[in-house]
């Protein structure tokens, strides 16, 4: 079994939820957060990111910089500063901040060079399990294809969608693509989004919680 597989079957079996426990004490059955959904839209750097400073008023800085594994980037003159997980405005600030015992009011632009470009995963029982760049709008049936479609063995009616809702967790939704390839509920065909993983079983997952702690596949996942 691949590691990616590995990696998403164990995180459903390892979660997999008891339906009597949630009829017993519904609040101990998912114990979910209470922020999930609302995640911030814009933009943060984050390791491999590519960025190129520019000093208006002084341009011995104009620099291009990486964005570190840690998260830390090496500035001319300053040394390095952490700017992991910020977004463009608050990278800004952070820079002014550091440069502000060289320079009188200092003023900079950051131009994204590059950065890690949005993908998706497919693993289990499919033609072609991996790692996809996510190119436009690209709904679950067309990701599948894309990963070499269903093999023999799978459950097209159970697929599991893993997607991230925040630092800590990941909302798990089965879907059943095979009611929706026979013409049936297309629009229950989801999106996918940048970091989403589709896991194709070959076994019927029946109890599956809605939501999952990130650590729960981060522990796995070796792309």
């Amino acid at each position: 079994m691949h590691g990616l597989d590995r990696m998403l079957l164990t995180a459903a079996l390892v979660f997999a939820c008891a339906s009597s426990l949630r009829a017993q004490d519904p609040v101990a059955a998912v114990s979910a957060p209470t922020d999930v959904g609302h995640r911030d839209a814009r933009y943060r750097l984050s390791a491999s990111d590519v960025i190129a400073l520019t000093f208006p008023l002084t341009p011995e800085f104009n620099q291009t910089t990486n964005i570190e594994p840690d998260g830390y980037a090496s500035l001319s003159g300053v040394g390095e500063i952490r700017l992991g997980g910020l977004t463009l405005d608050e990278s800004i600030a952070a820079i002014r901040n550091a440069y502000a015992a060289l320079l009188h009011d200092p003023i900079v632009t950051i131009e994204l060079k590059d950065f890690n470009k949005p993908y998706f995963i497919v693993g289990g029982e499919v033609g072609r399990p991996g790692k996809y760049d996510l190119r436009g709008d690209t709904r679950a049936t067309e990701a599948i294809a894309i990963a070499g479609g269903f093999n023999e063995s799978s459950k097209h009616s159970r697929v599991l969608l893993f997607r991230k809702v925040n630092d800590d967790w990941y909302e798990v939704r089965p879907l059943d693509l095979k009611r929706i390839l026979q013409g049936h509920d297309i629009g229950e065909d989801p999106e996918l989004r940048a970091g989403d993983m589709l896991y194709v079983p070959q076994n019927n997952f029946s109890k599956i919680k809605r939501f999952i702690p990130t650590s729960g596949i981060g522990t796995y996942y070796q792309p």
